[in-house]
Formats: C-alpha cells, sequence, structure tokens
C-alpha cells in the first residue's frame, strides 16, 4: 500500500513538473497594431489575456505609423500585425512570400473634413486645395489618389497634400487654421469634431469609392502572418484568429463597454471610441470571401500604380488558408 501510494504521488508531481514545463514552453504569439481602428477591433482580446483567459499569450506593441512595425516584421521580431491593406501586399513581395494576409479586419475609414466652409461636395472640389493628411505610401494616400484620378485630377499636381506623421498632428494642424481641408481616419474624425470648430464631414471615401461601381471593396487593413510562423504553430494562430474574431464581434456589439478598453489601451478617449466606433467598419473577413475582396482592391492599386502594392501582385500564397 505504501508503495502504492508513493507511485500515486510520483505520478503526481511527474504530471505537475510537466504541465508546468509545458506552460513556461508556451508560444506567446508577438502582436502590433496601429493607434486606431486597426487595433480597435483587439482591444477584448487584449484585456482577456492580461486576466490570463485566452488560449493564447501575447506580448502586444501598438505604433502610431506603419513603418515603425514593417521593419520588426521583415526582421522576423513580429508575428501578426494589424497594417494597411496594400502594405501588407508591399512586405510579401519585399520578404518574397514569406508573410501571407489572414484576415480583413477594416473597411473604409477614412474621411475628408472640412473646416470654416462647404466648399468641399464632391471629390472633384479638391482640386487646388492643401489637403492636411497622414498614411503616405499606405492605403489613406492610394484611396485619395485613386479617386482623385477617377474624377480627372492628378494628386501630384491639382492638390497640396501636407502629409503629418499621426492623425493627432493633422488634427492639430487644423485647429490653427482659419479654413483647411484633411483627410482623417477613424476614431480621429470624431476626436477632430470635438476638438475643431466649424468642423463638418466632407467626403466619405468608402461611399465615393461605392459609387464608382467597378466591382472593388475599399479595404483599409488587415491582420498578416509571418508564414514560418503560422506553419510551426498552427494550432497557436489559430486559436488566435478564433480569439481576434470573437474580439471584434464583441467591439461592434458593445461599444460603451469596448470603448472603456481603447481607452485603457492608449488609443482614444472612451467618450470618443464610444461614438467612432459604429462608423469605424471593424470586421472579421476571411478564406474566399477575404481573397476576393483584398485580390480585387490590390488589382485596382496595382492598376494605378505597381509600387502601391510593392512592385506586382502577390501570388496565390499570398491569402492565408487558400
Amino acid at each position: 500500500m505504501k508503495k502504492m501510494i508513493a507511485f500515486i504521488l510520483m505520478a503526481a508531481m511527474m504530471v505537475s513538473i510537466t504541465a508546468a514545463f509545458a506552460e513556461d514552453e508556451q508560444v506567446t504569439l508577438r502582436l502590433g497594431g496601429l493607434k486606431g481602428a486597426t487595433s480597435i477591433g483587439m482591444v477584448k482580446l487584449l484585456s482577456d489575456a492580461e486576466k490570463g483567459e485566452t488560449k493564447v499569450k501575447y506580448d502586444f506593441t501598438m505604433a502610431a505609423a506603419a513603418d515603425e512595425l514593417a521593419p520588426l516584421m521583415i526582421q522576423g521580431k513580429m508575428d501578426v500585425l494589424a497594417v494597411p491593406a496594400n502594405l501588407a501586399s508591399v512586405l510579401y513581395n519585399k520578404t518574397e512570400g514569406k508573410v501571407q494576409f489572414a484576415a480583413v479586419n477594416t473597411l473604409g475609414v477614412v474621411y475628408v473634413v472640412e473646416k470654416g466652409g462647404e466648399t468641399v461636395q464632391t471629390v472633384s472640389d479638391l482640386k487646388g486645395k492643401t489637403i492636411y493628411a497622414t498614411g503616405k505610401g499606405t492605403t489613406p494616400e492610394y484611396a485619395l489618389r485613386y479617386l482623385l484620378s477617377m474624377h480627372g485630377l492628378d494628386m501630384d499636381k491639382d492638390v497640396t497634400m501636407e502629409w503629418k506623421s499621426e492623425p493627432t498632428e493633422t488634427v492639430a494642424a487644423m485647429k490653427m487654421q482659419d479654413n483647411a481641408v484633411a483627410m482623417i481616419p477613424q476614431p480621429f474624425v470624431t476626436v477632430a469634431q470635438g476638438q475643431v470648430e466649424n468642423l463638418r464631414v466632407a467626403l466619405d471615401l468608402t461611399e465615393e469609392w461605392n459609387a464608382l461601381d467597378n466591382g472593388s471593396m475599399f479595404i483599409t487593413a488587415g491582420l498578416i502572418v509571418r508564414k514560418e510562423f503560422a506553419e510551426q504553430n498552427p494550432e497557436v494562430f489559430q486559436a488566435f484568429l478564433e480569439e481576434y474574431k470573437a474580439s471584434t464581434g464583441y467591439v461592434n456589439q458593445n461599444p460603451a463597454e469596448a470603448a472603456v478598453l481603447v481607452e485603457q489601451y492608449g488609443i482614444v478617449k472612451a467618450a470618443v471610441a464610444e461614438k467612432a466606433i459604429p462608423h469605424c467598419n471593424i470586421t472579421y473577413i476571411e478564406g474566399e470571401e477575404m481573397k476576393t475582396a483584398l485580390s480585387g482592391y490590390l488589382q485596382v492599386l496595382f492598376d494605378m500604380n505597381p509600387t502601391a502594392v510593392g512592385g506586382k501582385l502577390p501570388g496565390e500564397d499570398f491569402y492565408y488558408g487558400k
């Protein structure tokens, strides 16, 4: 009997040691996002992770601009990023296929706003304007460039772009001008509405894009993964996708509660976030629907300027799960 008890105790000890070792060996997913709509959808996931309520362990980094995160992905220091859709293709080409696009997480969130007037009613009205903006080299620039070209305008000749490093700088610039036009993404449109007098939303770039009726969809951002990470940790990555999808659903269905988390993670104040979330077009699109939507969008950008997607359209292996 004593031997039996000793054996059971020894076995229990081994199980405990093995479990502790396994916990130490658990893969940590290094996740990055931008300060804005692209990260709002993941705040519930981040909150749950801090409480130890997720299957996956996360190490999260948020940046003001995409060019802060892209080098980390190239160097293998990030596993998953939420970045502008065109940058995903650029990184695919730059790394020779070492990143994949897993899901669309944000549709159109970019707006043109005007302070102190109502001179901008159509895209054509932007001719001759100075436009304060962020997102040079990413989705906002190429979306506006495309829309201008579809209305017979050339961004390099017919408008003056004043590029800022982040949306808060754009809002600050508008405060200093009596009359100003800016291109801003949500939730910073809502921030600007609370800080800049006589400001109005002049154009919704998503509506302008849809009005062209060209069969493509205006996609702001999505999730990209290092191909090596996805291949070496398929169960971890799949668990992340499930937790991320659930997080986006929570944010859309519970804007007031999610807004508190948005402020907690330093994106914008809760009062702003609650108003902005319904206009942020946070989503989760995967599989064949994702491929169809993204490939159409990238084709539009490629036809306009191949450098917008990294010189060439990505191959089939760009689309995770295909």
